[in-house]
């Protein structure tokens, strides 16, 4: 049973990366179709009103990617008889659904479909990665990590960090625009996008949003390596790149509402914060030594 609960795994991560595959090509369709040149200028314009079906697909491809991805996520779960949350694989897969996860639930309230065809690229990479390198078949969770915390610390650090990497795009759209508005005019395809004082705010309150959790991830995980090895910490490098994640965006929101930080040195600070957070789950997990040590390669 637990074998056919493994190759249905499998088959749904490969099917949602088939669809956000479809979403990809649906966002680059909409932006390559929407631009047009005025016969009175010659220059080039961007009119979405064209390619609203498409868009529409995009982001259909991109919910139907999702769920797909987290019955993927469920059914290693039930094949291993735990929850899939023990090794670089399934951090992995994880990781992805709740990046794209963040992006969806952001969607609902701002007009972020300009950003789909980044976190499609984004996701695409990382399942590939998942598959192609990083897969381990099911297997039993090592001691220290049989306990409920592992629950409670590991989704709360990957709901945080989903959102954390979502704020990080925005920054970078920010640096981008600003980067293009300082040598003159948006091109037609950046006009589109919302304006800098926007993306600095909504980049400010994702990051504002989540830093709770982050902070309740981080105190969970010090209880549970109390509860694991008996001291609640040890300076081991996951523990030490987590803290100083924290220190970065705390560092963060205190620039940006005691000092008044706006603009470029923001997104700067944000994407410093975000660096630690990837080095941390990509360097830290995989070629990192210490306690933490659960990738299984």
């Amino acid at each position: 049973m637990s074998r056919t609960w493994a190759y249905l795994s499998n088959y749904l991560v490969y099917s949602s990366m088939a669809v956000y595959t479809l979403s990809f090509f649906a966002h680059a369709i909409e932006t390559a179709w929407a631009v047009r040149v005025t016969s009175e200028d010659s220059k080039k314009n961007i009119d979405y009103k064209r390619t609203e079906k498409v868009a529409r697909i995009a982001t259909a491809m991109m919910i139907l990617g999702f769920v797909l991805l987290f019955a993927g996520v469920v059914a290693r779960g039930v094949s291993a008889g735990r929850v899939p949350w023990g090794n670089m694989y399934e951090f992995s897969i994880t990781g992805a659904m709740a990046f794209s996860g963040a992006y969806l639930a952001a969607l609902r309230k701002y007009d972020l479909r300009w950003l789909g065809l980044l976190v499609s690229i984004a996701v695409l990479l990382t399942l590939g990665t998942a598959v192609a390198v990083l897969y381990r078949p099911s297997a039993p969770l090592v001691p220290a990590l049989k306990s409920t915390w592992l629950v409670i610390h590991v989704s709360a650090a990957i709901i945080s960090g989903g959102v954390f990497l979502l704020a990080n795009a925005i920054a970078a759209a920010y640096l981008y625009l600003d980067a293009m508005e300082s040598r003159g005019e948006r091109t037609a395809w950046a006009k589109r996008l919302p304006s800098l004082e926007d993306l600095d705010q909504l980049s400010y309150r994702l990051v504002a949003f989540v830093f709770p959790l982050w902070t309740f991830a981080v105190i969970a995980g010090a209880i549970w390596a109390e509860s694991a090895w008996g001291r609640y910490w040890g300076w081991d490098p996951k523990e030490t790149w987590a803290f100083i994640t924290w220190v970065a965006y705390a560092a963060y929101l205190h620039a940006r509402v005691t000092v008044g930080w706006r603009g470029r040195k923001a997104a700067w600070l944000c994407l410093f914060a975000g660096s630690t957070f990837l080095f941390n789950y990509v360097y830290v997990n995989i070629w990192g030594t210490g306690k933490h040590t659960y990738s299984g390669l």
